[in-house]
């Protein structure tokens, strides 16, 4: 448990966990708020299996993982999921634009795709930083 609350002792970590947090936790609400084009419509019409479950489910993930982020409890744990949503989207819905529009297309419109993948990756490495609940935790297991 010490090793996955284990965390970089640096507050610039705050900003990172702040927006991807907070991106993560509106597309979450997003999907249920707007089902039809942000949910289960969407995978839909990318052609992802049981796109009723998925946009939930995968709305839900993005929810408790925000929170969780924006909080720095389980940073590295919660930073698991993010990437492989991110994985996710970015494989089923940028293919496709590499090859009816091109590269340049490709990553115009994959850059808010590859900055939540990328600072997820980030928070998986450092942790959540001098100020989150997993740095709290460990200097209090340290000091008792």
């Amino acid at each position: 448990m010490k090793s996955i609350l284990q965390t970089n002792n640096a507050a610039t970590i705050l900003l990172i966990r702040l927006m991807v947090g907070a991106v993560f936790l509106s597309e979450g609400i997003q999907k249920f708020l707007f089902a039809a084009i942000r949910g289960a419509g969407r995978f839909e019409k990318i052609g992802l299996p049981n796109p009723d479950f998925l946009g939930g489910f995968v709305g839900s993930v993005e929810i408790v993982c925000g929170i969780l982020v924006l909080a720095g409890l389980f940073t590295r744990l919660s930073a698991i999921p993010l990437i492989i949503i991110m994985l996710t989207a970015i494989t089923t819905t940028k293919t496709e634009v590499l090859q009816n529009e091109g590269f340049w297309a490709m990553l115009h419109g994959s850059r808010t795709d590859w900055s939540m993948l990328l600072g997820s990756i980030f928070l998986l490495i450092t942790g959540g930083g001098k100020w989150s609940i997993d740095k709290w935790i460990i200097n209090r297991h340290q000091a008792g």
